[in-house]
Order: C-alpha cells, then structure tokens, then sequence
C-alpha cells in the first residue's frame, strides 16, 4: 500500500511499511515531573511474600532496593516477621508507572533473581515476565527432566537463549523469570512453554538464529520469512499396540436370543428320554470304556515312538578325482633302463669319478 505526501506543492509516494517501523536508534523520551506536575491523587501500594532462605539476601542488599526506589520517589518495607515486602507511593511520586515497576522488582527478588539484575527492571525499555511451569506437567520426575533440558549442560542452553533475546532468565523451582525487551520475552515465554510440551529447546533456538539473521537484511523486514523457517515433524511417536482379540460388535437386532434347550430336550431329540434305566446304564458304560479305549490306544502309540528307527541321510558319492595330466610313458621307461644298468648299493656316477681323482693325487704324492 502507498500513501500521497505533499512537501511543499509537490506529491510524493511513501510505502506504508516504512511507516509501520520504528526507525533505528530511536528512543521514547522519558517521563519527567513536566508531564505530570500535580502528582497522584491516592497512594498506592503493593505487597509480596517471600521464601525464607531469601532473608539472608534481602536483609544485606535492602538499603539498595530503599536508594534505588527514593529516585522513583516510591517508599520500601522489608518485613522479616511476615516474611514480605511491600511498597507504597508518596506525594512526591509523578510517575503513575513507578508503582508497576516497583512492584516487579519486589516479585524478582523474591524469585532469587540478583539485585543487580532486578533493578533494571525501573528502566522504561525494560520489562520482566514471571513464568509458571509447576502445574504444566504431572509427574515430578518428568518436570525436573524437562526443566533440566531447558538449564541444558552446563547452562549453555540457557545461556544461548539469553544472547539471541536479550533478556536475564533465572529458572527457580517452579517459576522461571524474565528481565529484558518486549520482543524477548514473548520469544522466551514460548520456549519455556514448549519446553514443557516436550519440544526440544534446540528447535526453537534455530528458529531464532535464523530470524536474527533475516533481520539484518533491510529487503525482507517487510517480507514473510516462513519460507526461510525450517519445519520440525515430530518422528518418534509410537503407534498404539493392536489388542490380540479383537471384540467385534455383533449386528443389532431387534428380537431376542434363542432359548438354549434344557437337557430333557436334548434327550428327546436323540430317544434317550424313552430309554429304560438299564439301557441308559449300559450306554454310559459302553461310552467310558470307548474313551478307555482310546487313550489306551494314544499312550500306546506315543511309546512306540521311541522304537521307530530314525531316517537315514542318503549316501552321497564322492566323484573320482579327474586326471589332468597326462603320463608320459617313454619318460618312464628311459628311467627304468637306467635303473636295470645300476647294481644295488653302487654309487653314482658323479661320486665315483671324484674317488677316482682323488685316488690319483694320492698316488703322485707317494
């Protein structure tokens, strides 16, 4: 969308986008006694419990807290007996705001938050957000867990999350507390939450890296960065087991179950009923000894089991080595020849032109 600007008799196009943001490096100018010089009509006060192993803390740092709200003009209590801190405007008080802000610095300290940080929260451009995660999640042992994951090793997740949104998170039994910009702690809250939901921090710390680098790009501040997003499934949920019997619904009917026929009708039908007694006798003998004679007939067979002789693997022929090589018949003879020449026991021919020489030299030396 484009709007006209008239600047001096002549009309210029402006994008309604460059209206919308907040150009750089600009600041609210603060609120000062000028604004409002009457002061406030009633006195207004707040008041907060505390836990007891945070006494020690407040009692020394106390003083502090009493300097830091004498500028706001805002009065400060400290009840050790109660256990509560409370704070109240004065006459001089101008600020209507300065109650507020008061009041959450009272809220931060109690929730072990330092004082170093808390008193940031009396700044304009800072503010601060207590989150409740104890009724988020049922069991004791998955909260810790999730609440662990959110500390990450050794505080590095917790400490990424306080670089990419500017705010101080301090996570204190059930609560974890916010201090810093608007824009970081609606990015810190939903964290939180969906850590609690069993989302992975990680995630959403991605998600945020990536956005702190769309931002610097003054072409897409106007643009939407979902294409620039990554999208996480969730791929671990387990399927619900099927139950092995399945109870099937029967089809409606209107009319009810057939009657189940009594044992007299089931005598009737098979002529027993007009049996004498004797005959009814002898037909159960004859049924118990026909299953006598069954189960003789099973355990028998189940004996004979052991003397049945068990197969036998079939034999498998061995095939004769194929000869590759063929003999040479006339190599061997030439062996045999030389062999009949040899007398047993005589030496070779080598060994005995040797003994002749060295019988030779023998003789000339003599």
């Amino acid at each position: 969308m484009f709007r006209m600007k008239e600047e001096e008799g002549k009309k210029t196009l402006i994008d309604e986008s460059e209206l919308l943001t907040v150009p750089d490096g600009w600041k609210e100018p603060a609120f000062t006694r000028e604004d409002n010089p009457k002061g406030l009509l009633e006195e207004s006060s707040f008041a907060t419990l505390f836990p007891k192993y945070r006494e020690a803390y407040l009692k020394e740092c106390w003083p502090l807290v009493q300097k830091a709200l004498s500028e706001h003009y805002v009065n400060a209590t400290l009840d050790l007996i109660e256990g509560s801190m409370t704070v109240t405007t004065t006459k001089k008080t101008f600020d209507p705001y300065a109650i507020i802000r008061a009041r959450d610095l009272i809220k931060l300290l109690a929730r072990s938050v330092p004082f170093e940080q808390a008193v940031r929260i009396l700044q304009d451009d800072v503010a601060c957000d207590i989150i409740k995660i104890g009724s988020l999640v049922r069991k004791r042992d998955t909260f810790i867990k999730r609440r662990g994951r959110l500390l990450g090793p050794k505080g590095s997740t917790l400490k990424a999350l306080e670089l990419l949104t500017n705010c101080y998170i301090m996570v204190q039994g059930n609560t974890v507390s916010a201090l810093g910009p608007f824009s970081g702690l609606k990015e810190v809250r939903k964290v939180v939450l969906d850590t609690m939901k069993n989302i992975h921090p990680i995630y959403n710390i991605k998600t945020l890296m990536i956005k702190r680098e769309l931002s610097k790009d003054p072409e897409l501040r106007s643009q939407s960065w979902e294409r620039f997003l990554p999208k996480f499934k969730r791929k671990n949920l387990k399927k619900r087991k099927e139950p092995k019997k399945k109870n099937t619904k029967k089809e409606y009917t209107p009319f009810p179950p057939p009657q189940p026929e009594s044992q007299i009708d089931k005598e009737l039908a098979s002529g027993e009923y007009f049996l004498k007694e004797r005959q009814k006798k002898r037909k159960q003998v004859e049924e118990i000894k026909a299953k006598q004679a069954d189960a003789i007939k099973k355990r028998q067979e189940e004996r004979n089991k052991a003397f049945i002789p068990p197969k036998e693997k079939p034999v498998v022929k061995t095939k004769k080595a194929s000869t590759e090589k063929k003999i040479d018949i006339e190599a061997i003879k030439e062996k045999v020849k030389n062999a009949k020449k040899k007398k047993l026991g005589a030496l070779p021919v080598e060994e005995v032109k040797l003994k002749m020489a060295a019988d030779e030299k023998k003789k000339k030396k003599k």
